[in-house]
């Protein structure tokens, strides 16, 4: 830092290091005179005006929602008892009453996307669907996807495919097309007994397997 005596004009040389950041004195080695200089703030170039940060970009739209998975999300949570039709015609209404009589909530999904993406979620106990063929150039089936999932997802869900090649409750066929129940569509208004009593057999088989995964859960 440079300097120069307002009385004899001699300039001054201060070290850099040592000036302070307040405003400080110094004495004229010539003429003795005392005179004050600024601090190493006074010094110090002014700080740029912060700069107006650039705006959010805007979140994306959440995925649409059908009113069935409303109505789903507006039950109380920690509810079991919700099962899911990607079904039409006769049989999708005789499997949605007798599902209804065994105490379930029960909704109709057509988007395939959002019922997958439920299904994954664990959101449905229960997932009826008919079972049909891959076509090139079609959308997957419900069927389709669920035989994508994973393993532990798909072992959450009990399905039943409806479909005119089944024989109703065939266990081969059932085991076939990796489902719990098979169901014909001639038969889908005297089921309900058949639903019960295999979601009842399925409990028992995997009864010892959710116990041991609530248990790794919790620990």
């Amino acid at each position: 830092m440079q300097a120069l005596c307002s009385q004899c004009s001699t300039r001054i040389q201060i070290d850099d290091a040592k000036v302070p950041d307040r405003p400080f004195k110094v004495r004229c080695p010539k003429c003795q005179s005392v005179m004050t200089l600024p601090g190493r703030a006074a010094e110090a170039p002014p700080a740029e005006a912060p700069q107006a940060e650039a705006p959010a970009a805007p979140l994306p739209p959440p995925p649409p929602t059908t009113p069935a998975a409303l109505a789903r999300r507006e039950r109380a949570e920690g509810n079991p008892n919700d099962a899911l039709i990607a079904l039409s015609g006769p049989a999708a209404e005789h499997l949605q009453q007798a599902l209804v009589s065994l105490g379930f909530n029960v909704d109709l999904v057509d988007d395939v996307e959002e019922g997958a993406r439920l299904l994954e979620q664990g959101v449905y106990e229960v997932a009826v669907t008919a079972r049909t063929a891959p076509q090139p150039g079609k959308p997957e089936s419900l069927a389709q996807r669920m035989l994508r999932m994973p393993i532990d997802t798909r072992r959450r869900v009990f399905v039943i495919l409806v479909g005119d090649e089944f024989r109703t409750a065939d266990g081969t066929q059932a085991w076939t097309v990796q489902a719990d129940l098979v169901v014909n569509p001639a038969d889908a208004a005297r089921c309900e007994h058949l639903v019960r009593a295999t979601l009842a057999e399925r409990k028992r088989l995997y009864q010892p397997f959710l116990d041991a995964r609530r248990r790794i859960e919790t620990d």
